[in-house]
């Protein structure tokens, strides 16, 4: 049996089998429908363009991986799940569940797998780090490296951060 779906039309409960979206009433719906979708589609998504080169490609497929899930879980249950950052502004957040490196893979990507340059993080730590590192190592997109000293301390890091 095909796979089916309602028609789209406004109060129109006939069954059209898939790709179609309109049932043969108003199927003069279905080309209009598929150039909204299409032009939503360019506008919304798709803005930035992901693995633009081999770099970012090997980074994606890295937190996709075992190795990265299990280590992740590692690094969240010996710091219980507590931002580092915030506990070293003497802070406590619980249930952070990111973990982020101290020292990013685009800089060093020899300590992507090392669970010394993990640290549990918040959000608002995370976001303030992210643009922290995009200032001071010049990573992320469209930026220049600074060739910058490589700081694994937290407490450096969140005193910059924090400036």
């Amino acid at each position: 049996m095909p796979r089916v779906r309602r028609c789209r039309y406004d109060n129109c409960h006939a069954l059209v089998e898939l790709p179609l979206h309109y049932c043969s009433q108003h199927i003069h719906y279905e080309a209009k429908y598929k150039e909204e979708r299409e032009r939503y589609s360019r506008s919304r998504y798709n803005k930035y363009q992901r693995n633009r080169n081999d770099e970012k490609k090997e980074q994606y497929q890295f937190y996709r991986s075992k190795q990265w899930v299990h280590l992740r879980q590692s690094v969240l249950d010996s710091q219980h799940y507590l931002c580092q950052y915030c506990l070293a502004k003497s802070k406590l957040t619980p249930n952070s569940k990111t973990v982020d490196h101290i020292i990013p893979i685009e800089i060093n990507s020899q300590l992507k797998a090392d669970s010394s340059n993990l640290a549990t993080t918040c959000r608002a730590c995370h976001n303030l780090k992210t643009e922290w590192e995009r200032c001071y190592y010049g990573t992320g997109a469209g930026n220049k490296r600074t060739n910058a000293p490589q700081i694994k301390n937290i407490k450096t890091i969140v005193r910059l951060m924090t400036k």
